[in-house]
């Protein structure tokens, strides 16, 4: 039996534990997956126990593994406890992503809070589509995101409720009687696309997607040219050479929502969701909203 153990083998082990699985755990510690199960070979390995034995496709703990694994959370506490009182500097990155229609807005103000909240570490943002991030979190390459939710019935903690706006160029005018109603739309697939189809056609006008993007950036480049009108949330502010169409049917709201990967650590989780808060309360509309999930995000938290 080895007389000793590796604090990166700890580490990936505990991370399985945490991420629910390999792939994610690869992902979560940014080592290849056939690395990881390497991790795992030399700890079984050297402890001559099998940690991990299969379950149908899955994966999972043998009596032994959970034994280590108990182990290693209090070996790594230790470790880093130690490691701190003697003020070793270690390297920490969050990992945070936004939709682009909250990011102009919203992530500035995060990225600072989170910069005071955590003098050492190293803030990397990715800005994209909602689908795409919360995929990415979900997997664990991204420690949290921003994402939007036509249905307001996603996962992780609703932010806010942004209301939906019809925007046109200045010089745009509504087609004739009979002729198809222009739409410029994010590609599919796309709940605010689908939300503004629903709307049009509720209200007996034939619609035509005109042009299509897959960014913030495409869409509103097109509206510009006055191609058509799009549906688009507002957290404030009015997108450069566009003007509001009150008159075209009401859409509601959509919602925010902050998801954060499985076992992300806490103090980060709620100095983001205050970040989010303070830039929210300064909108009395969205107050009420904003100081709820602040509140959720202390209890989480145990703050």
């Amino acid at each position: 039996m080895t007389n000793s153990l590796d604090i990166d083998h700890l580490r990936t082990l505990v991370a399985i534990a945490e991420c629910g699985g390999f792939s994610r755990a690869a992902a979560v510690r940014h080592i290849s997956q056939p690395a990881l199960s390497q991790h795992v070979r030399l700890l079984e390995r050297g402890l001559k126990r099998k940690l991990f034995e299969k379950d149908g496709r899955v994966m999972r703990f043998t009596r032994d593994g959970e034994a280590v694994l108990a182990e290693a959370r209090q070996i790594l506490a230790v470790h880093d406890q130690a490691m701190e009182r003697l003020t070793v500097e270690q390297t920490r990155t969050i990992v945070v992503g936004c939709t682009e229609h909250a990011a102009e807005q919203v992530l500035p103000e995060m990225l600072r809070v989170l910069s005071t909240a955590f003098p050492g570490a190293t803030t990397r943002f990715e800005i994209g589509r909602s689908t795409a991030l919360s995929d990415a979190v979900a997997k664990g390459t991204l420690d949290l995101a921003f994402v939007l939710d036509p249905g307001s019935a996603g996962a992780g903690h609703e932010v806010a409720r942004l209301p939906l706006t019809w925007y046109a160029a200045p010089s745009w005018t509504p087609p004739e009687a009979g002729e198809p109603w222009p739409l410029v739309a994010f590609e599919e697939p796309c709940g605010l696309r689908e939300r503004a189809l629903v709307a049009l056609d509720g209200e007996g006008h034939r619609v035509q997607v005109t042009a299509q993007s897959s960014t913030l950036e495409g869409v509103t480049a097109g509206v510009r040219a006055g191609i058509g009108v799009a549906l688009l949330p507002s957290s404030g502010g009015l997108p450069h050479g566009l003007v509001v169409r009150d008159d075209l049917p009401e859409t509601g709201e959509t919602s925010l929502r902050m998801v954060v990967r499985r076992g992300l650590e806490p103090d980060v989780e709620l100095a983001a969701a205050e970040a989010v808060a303070r830039f929210f309360s300064t909108r009395p509309r969205l107050r009420l909203v904003t100081e709820g999930f602040a509140l959720a995000a202390r209890t989480t938290s145990g703050a």
